[in-house]
């Protein structure tokens, strides 16, 4: 059960983006396409899984006062993997990210789980945790890429869903990433308050 409320934790109840609002530089920076916003959504996942399992291995090693630099040297060792792999598999996406690739680095995400919950827990929770919150973050990346493309260029992942009949450039230039996400937090933390709502009422009457 702790498993899977560490998983459902990073994906829903706190995700990243739209409920503690981190990482949001690559989300605005990177979303200009679903594609994009798919591509950095795994990379930082890829990141965040391994950087965890090891800093979850070495806890217990690792000096208290040194503790940070050993964390970033590890979580710059597989984000400089993963950029040599996509450099080599996926020029084209590679090319398209950017400096944000290497950028993964000093994702708030990644560092924030390292010193919060991988440093103080055992490697399958660890695991979990990396995964809801990686999986939390690539999702909404994709929502705010999936919007901005859909609304901006008429498709979805270079697939022409209605053309030229209904676009909205704006949307894919740089306020329409502000304007995207804006309207999805509002969107997400109205439907969080109403459930808390829901929960207070059902609570007074019981």
């Amino acid at each position: 059960m702790a498993d899977i409320k560490n998983f459902t934790n990073g994906l829903i109840k706190n995700n990243p983006t739209f409920v503690q609002v981190l990482g949001i530089c690559p989300t605005l920076a990177t979303t200009t396409s679903a594609k994009n916003a798919l591509g950095m959504g795994l990379a930082t996942l890829f990141a965040l899984l391994l950087s965890n399992i090891v800093i979850s291995l070495i806890r217990k090693i690792v000096p208290e006062n040194v503790r940070i630099p050993i964390y970033i040297v590890v979580i710059a060792s597989f984000v400089t993997v993963i950029d040599l792999l996509m450099h080599g598999f996926l020029p084209e996406l590679w090319e398209s990210l950017g400096i944000f690739i290497p950028l993964i680095v000093v994702n708030c995400i990644i560092m924030g789980r390292a010193e919060a919950f991988a440093s103080k827990n055992g490697v399958v929770d660890s695991i979990f945790d990396a995964l809801g919150n990686g999986l939390g973050f690539t999702g909404a990346l994709f929502l705010v890429g999936s919007v901005r493309e859909l609304i901006g260029n008429g498709s979805i992942l270079g697939i022409n869903v209605w053309g030229n009949t209904f676009k909205i450039p704006l949307l894919i230039l740089a306020p329409g990433a502000f304007l995207t996400l804006g309207m999805l937090l509002a969107m997400f933390n109205t439907i969080g308050n109403a459930k808390k709502n829901q929960k207070k009422k059902a609570g007074a009457k019981k």
